[in-house]
């Protein structure tokens, strides 16, 4: 029978997933922040949403659980079901369908008069009925004001609330949700609407990379956007170390970057008492908490400009600019090896030097970021240079043992055919 309780907090149960999914799916006996019963029920509510897209390996440590999917078959993000799972009491859920009923004819009204329609028309119904304290309903409009799903005009001293008029048919948009759902890291808001759809094209888009793991990170990439558009400063609480330990950084968020190649999730902030920019992985973060306002943001999202030109990837080093060159021999046939020169140079620069030469350099804070890029050209490097030579020897020690690697691989298919010349 499948695990169905809600979730009340779902940072928690983000928690146990990234464990489950995302960080060397350990198994019951390797995971040690919980107890044996907590680990037991979350892993059952987890396979409940999941249901056939987990699988399982032994090892000598024990069973170990996972997420196993293609894309080829599950054409929607299975995580976005924990979203679907929150909590709710009964108040909440029928206070919604009250209000979104009483406004549905597209009559403002105000907070006396929907107070007024609920204990009538709706309350009186029931003898057992609680009924709405006015505080909880101001609270509960004030909440969906934010989030645009009622629309408030004051008129005089009163607030007059009604369905936003300006409300979007999403009947011809179901293909254009589809697709977002599964490319956008805030995708689960086109889940939800998909859900209200009675038929769905399943097999409209199929995906060669999908990274399902950003659904996790969706309610703390939503705190840290409405932070960076309101300009506060937020205290972020990060995962520490494998025994549950926790630490708390105040910084002030600027960006979100997200890798297309590795999928990974980065924001950059400025670090108010370092003064300098700094990349946080989103799936190191547990919580966020908005501070406030920051009186002179645009001055650190320039420094985060004045930056950016000198970035490779996610790391600012030291401050310190680097010089790194690289020399290629390119036949004239492999010509598509400088188009992707051209492509992928980032902040660097191509440039020909006659005949079958080019050379490729840059100027960056850390010249390590482009270490797994510069060995993907190896066969065609005729010299390679960096100012920080620890760069330097780092990739041609990299390169020796590869070369040792491929010696040793050869001389033991050598000894495997029985070649004379290898004793």
């Amino acid at each position: 029978m499948a695990y169905s309780e809600l979730v009340k907090d779902y940072g928690r149960i983000r928690g146990y997933m990234r464990q489950f999914i995302a960080y060397g799916f350990r198994s019951r006996s390797e995971f040690g922040a919980k107890s044996a019963r907590s680990y037991d029920n979350e892993k059952r509510r987890v396979e409940s949403w999941l249901g056939e897209s987990m699988s399982f390996r032994r090892d000598k440590d024990g069973k170990a659980v996972f997420l196993s999917v293609d894309s080829r078959r599950i054409p929607r993000n299975p995580l976005h079901k924990s979203w679907k799972a929150a909590s709710f009491t009964r108040n909440d859920i029928a206070l919604h369908f009250i209000l979104l009923d009483i406004l549905a004819d597209g009559q403002p009204r105000t907070l006396a008069g929907l107070l007024e329609s609920i204990d009538k028309e709706y309350l009186a119904a029931f003898e057992n009925a609680e009924p709405i304290d006015i505080s909880t309903l101001r609270k509960k409009l004030k909440e969906y004001v934010d989030i645009g799903l009622v629309a408030a005009v004051k008129q005089g001293k009163q607030y007059q609330y009604s369905l936003p008029i300006d409300a979007v048919h999403l009947a011809g948009w179901q293909n254009a949700i589809a697709f977002f759902s599964e490319e956008n890291p805030l995708g689960v808001v086109g889940s939800f609407l998909l859900d209200k759809y009675e038929t769905q094209r399943s097999d409209m888009f199929t995906f060669k990379h999908r990274y399902l793991l950003f659904a996790l990170d969706t309610g703390v990439l939503l705190d840290l956007l409405t932070a960076i558009h309101a300009q506060r400063q937020v205290e972020l609480e990060m995962a520490g170390s494998r025994n549950g330990d926790a630490r708390r950084v105040a910084t002030i968020p600027l960006r979100i970057f997200s890798s297309t190649q590795g999928g990974r999730q980065y924001l950059s902030a400025f670090n108010p008492l370092r003064k300098e920019i700094a990349f946080i992985r989103l799936d190191s973060i547990i919580q966020v908490k908005t501070l406030e306002h920051v009186p002179d943001y645009e001055a650190c999202q320039k420094r985060l400009e004045e930056a950016l030109p000198h970035i490779w990837g996610v790391s600012a080093g030291r401050y310190k600019l680097q010089h790194i060159e690289m020399l290629l021999s390119v036949d004239p046939k492999d010509r598509h090896i400088v188009g992707r020169l051209e492509r992928e140079k980032r902040c660097g620069t191509v440039e020909s030097l006659g005949g079958n030469r080019w050379r490729f350099s840059a100027e960056v804070y850390d010249a390590r970021e482009l270490l797994p890029w510069l060995r993907t050209f190896i066969g065609r490097i005729v010299s390679l240079s960096c100012s920080d030579k620890a760069v330097e020897n780092q990739f041609w020690a990299d390169f020796a043992a590869l070369e040792a690697m491929y010696e040793e691989a050869m001389h033991g298919e050598a000894m495997y055919r029985g070649d004379g010349d290898v004793v």
